[in-house]
């Protein structure tokens, strides 16, 4: 199989050195005997709704520590560490709570006693718990507890339609990324009790299989066969937006039947449509774009354009202390800036089903000697494609090379004047030498040190990095910094409370109808109004 390589038009050093990524890292909280942890959001973390890096995602004890945007790697990866370094240091003065290590999730209770996040008594706070709500009705509550790091990336000069051009692009080849990266082939039995499932037993609490790259983004991860339906085309930003749109208006018959309430006037979810709001679409990839207090990001999207894009396939990698490396972050920048750069038809009916079929079967399979993928012009083998495409992003790592390191020597003499290439260089031993692959070093070490025992093996990773972290230099300016960041969003939040009139059934109204979803360029020039 050949893959030509990008022609890198247009991409100066300048241009380069402006590419900027950030981190959003979900990990769950967990007790020091790996059972879920059932303690409130951590007073001294500042509140989940306002604090800028420190918050929660679908559960209470599920925290998502989130980074600023950085030019470079290093940077982002050393503003995770300090956001780790304080919030470990909160759960050392809660019970000696750890971060669980792994994507799939650590012994959980039952399934109504996995705790939702809450936001305080605001509208927009009981919003996002409402939201919650709805997705445990719809999906169930375990399948929220699973954990990722989301990648968050973007070029100056580029426009909406080359960024969708981008996402195709990543789509097709986003397989690459779940053989390198994916790091959940096993998980405790009991996170699929009562449900059919496929796996094999490794052990008595432990279900794996043998060849799989990342369960978490397999059927039992987060898939939704209602969604599935949608078949989103991402050819460009009016018809990504119209798809979204029918989603998140129209109602939808198993969601009408939960109902918005339930026979006790309890909430159940924002709305009967297919989506709630835009966050329940999933994805591997989506365009995204900063949005205005109390603005709908579909509406933002409309208006002013794709922003940057947020990669969303990635596990936690349970070997490395935040959960990610620089280097992986490297070959990250060089994969999307060669799906920026390379040729990109649109897309097909028939390719989306296609690279649905792929990720499931690279997930479950990707480490499997002679798999075979679906291609253009019928099967291709894994490894085939894998290496034609590894091939096709040399001269993006070399120039990515050129452009932003300082060939100088580092103190002690050494240089590193080559860090792109040499990400790309692993990620081909890596491939090459399949038991170099995560999922590869999950299993072995399970087997080698655990009993083939998942629990035990997170358990282990979770205190490893918990030492690896307590062993940063101790910086008090960064602590009392992060005490202030902590103290303002509880002020914030506090005052958002305080300005809160209207009753949450009319906020909620307001904030579902579809007039705030706004109408895109397309439907303006048609002369189409809002209902």
């Amino acid at each position: 199989m050949r893959i030509d390589p990008p022609a890198l038009q247009g991409l100066d050093s300048r241009r380069l050195r402006a590419m900027l990524r950030g981190i959003e890292k979900e990990s769950l909280r967990v007790t020091p005997q790996g059972l879920l942890a059932d303690t409130p959001h951590p007073l001294v973390l500042g509140a989940a709704l306002t604090h800028p890096h420190i918050t929660t995602d679908y559960s209470e004890a599920q925290l998502e520590l989130i980074t600023g945007v950085h030019a470079d790697p290093e940077a982002c990866l050393r503003e995770l560490q300090d956001i780790h370094q304080f919030t470990c240091q909160a759960l050392d003065a809660q019970a000696g709570e750890l971060l669980w290590p792994a994507s799939m999730p650590a012994r959980l209770p039952e399934e109504d006693q996995i705790p939702i996040g809450h936001y305080g008594r605001s509208n927009v706070g009981q919003a996002k718990s409402v939201y919650r709500l709805g997705l445990g009705w719809r999906y169930g509550r375990r399948m929220q507890t699973i954990s990722g790091i989301h990648y968050n990336w973007s070029m100056p000069g580029v426009d909406s339609a080359q960024y969708f051009a981008l996402i195709r692009n990543f789509r097709r080849h986003a397989f690459l990324l779940l053989v390198l990266f994916g790091a959940s082939p096993a998980l405790a039995r009991d996170f699929v009790a009562g449900r059919t499932h496929g796996l094999q037993d490794l052990s008595e609490s432990t279900l794996y299989l043998p060849h799989a790259t990342s369960l978490r983004m397999g059927p039992l991860g987060y898939q939704s066969d209602a969604q599935a339906r949608l078949a989103v085309s991402y050819n460009g930003l009016d018809g990504y937006a119209a798809s979204l749109h029918g989603a998140l208006t129209q109602p939808y018959p198993a969601y009408e039947a939960i109902g918005l309430r339930g026979a006790d006037g309890s909430w159940r979810q924002l709305a009967t449509s297919l989506l709630q709001i835009e966050n329940e679409f999933y994805g591997t990839i989506r365009p995204k774009r900063g949005i205005f207090p109390g603005e709908r990001p579909l509406h933002a999207l409309r208006e002013r354009g794709v922003e940057y894009v947020e990669v969303r396939l990635m596990d936690l990698d349970p070997f490395e202390p935040v959960g990610i490396s620089a280097q992986t972050m490297r070959f990250l920048d060089i994969f999307l800036l060669y799906c920026l750069q390379a040729d990109s038809p649109p897309d097909t009916p028939q390719e989306i089903a296609r690279i649905a079929r792929n990720q499931q079967r690279v997930a479950g399979q990707g480490r499997e000697p002679g798999l075979l993928l679906e291609g253009a012009e019928g099967p291709v083998p894994l490894a085939e494609w894998a290496s034609a495409l590894l091939e096709a992003l040399e001269p993006v790592a070399r120039r990515l090379d050129q452009a932003l390191v300082d060939p100088a020597p580092a103190a002690g003499g050494h240089s590193n004047s080559q860090p792109h290439q040499a990400a790309l260089a692993g990620a081909k031993r890596a491939l090459a030498e399949p038991e170099r692959l995560p999922s590869a070093r999950v299993l072995a070490r399970m087997g080698a040190d655990h009993g083939n025992d998942f629990m035990d093996f997170g358990l282990a990773q979770a205190r490893q990095q918990r030492r690896a972290i307590a062993a940063l230099p101790a910086d008090a300016v960064l602590r009392t910094r992060f005490q202030a960041l902590s103290a303002q969003s509880l002020r914030e939040q506090a005052q958002i409370e305080a300005a809160d009139t209207l009753p949450f059934e009319e906020y909620r109204r307001q904030y579902t109808a579809p007039e705030r979803l706004g109408l895109g360029r397309q439907a303006i020039a048609d002369g189409i109004t809002a209902a």
